[in-house]
């Protein structure tokens, strides 16, 4: 049995733009109900929800049936928890709060077998489709797609220094924590910031990695992926029901 393609990671290496939806519900039925809406990547967060490490096996399995790239947000550059997560079979991962090379240079070691890094090594597990995959050790780090996440102003000095490094594929502008970083938390598009971001996605973009964002709002959203984020999340599953909901009810209250 051969490896999975990693189509999310082929994608980026040829700059194609990849359009993501948020998922933070945590339930393997609503992961399964967007896999199939059109998105081509769904990011299944484990930073800031409650996900554990079942909950996310699940849906990864739940979505393995579809064409959207399942990308995992670990919750926090710890090499155990990015050697649980590869091992359920998950083959691209989003390290949050990364802050300059040597912190990228940790995951990058947590992603990959000795020689050239720390993953420790196991024999049937869901990544090696429980030991069918020829040479699996040999050959995992082929298809795995290390993405790392930018979230001060502070990290976004060390972009060069980060990009020169071979094993990330992508580089993700977390825009909640810049804003915080800078004096504006709870805000996600203010004027002083927006012109950073649109600035650290052109410089990912010329030192060669792939740049990507989560943006709600339609219009940013257009404005950073014509930065030049090929990983672009345009959404939040939490938000869609909150705010769909809202709109339902708000439907039939007006004028009771």
């Amino acid at each position: 049995m051969d490896l999975p393609i990693n189509h999310f990671k082929r994608a980026l290496a040829a700059g194609r733009s990849q359009i993501g939806l948020w998922c933070s519900l945590s339930s393997h039925y609503s992961a399964e109900i967007v896999a199939g809406a059109g998105f081509d990547w769904l990011l299944l967060d484990t930073e800031h929800s409650p996900n554990d490490l079942e909950s996310l096996l699940m849906q990864l399995q739940a979505v393995a049936a579809y064409p959207s790239t399942p990308v995992v947000r670990v919750p926090w550059n710890d090499t155990v928890t990015i050697k649980r997560v590869l091992d359920i079979g998950a083959q691209t991962l989003l390290i949050p709060y990364v802050q300059d090379a040597d912190e990228a240079r940790a995951a990058a070691a947590a992603m990959r077998y000795p020689p050239a890094g720390v993953r420790g090594v196991a024999g049937a597990t869901r990544a090696t489709r429980f030991g069918r995959v020829r040479d699996y050790a040999q050959h995992a780090h082929e298809e795995l797609c290390l993405l790392v996440q930018l979230e001060t102003e502070q990290a976004l000095e060390h972009i060069d220094a980060i990009a020169q490094i071979d094993e990330i594929d992508g580089i993700f502008i977390g825009p909640a924590d810049l804003h915080a970083s800078m004096g504006y938390a709870g805000e996600v598009a203010n004027p002083k910031v927006v012109p950073l971001i649109e600035d650290a996605l052109r410089r990912i973009r010329r030192c060669g990695k792939a740049p990507g964002i989560l943006v709600g709002d339609e219009q940013l959203a257009k404005r950073c992926i014509e930065a030049g984020s090929l990983f672009t999340a345009v959404g939040v599953d939490v938000a869609i029901l909150a705010r769909g909901a809202e709109r339902l009810a708000a439907q039939f209250r007006r004028g009771t």
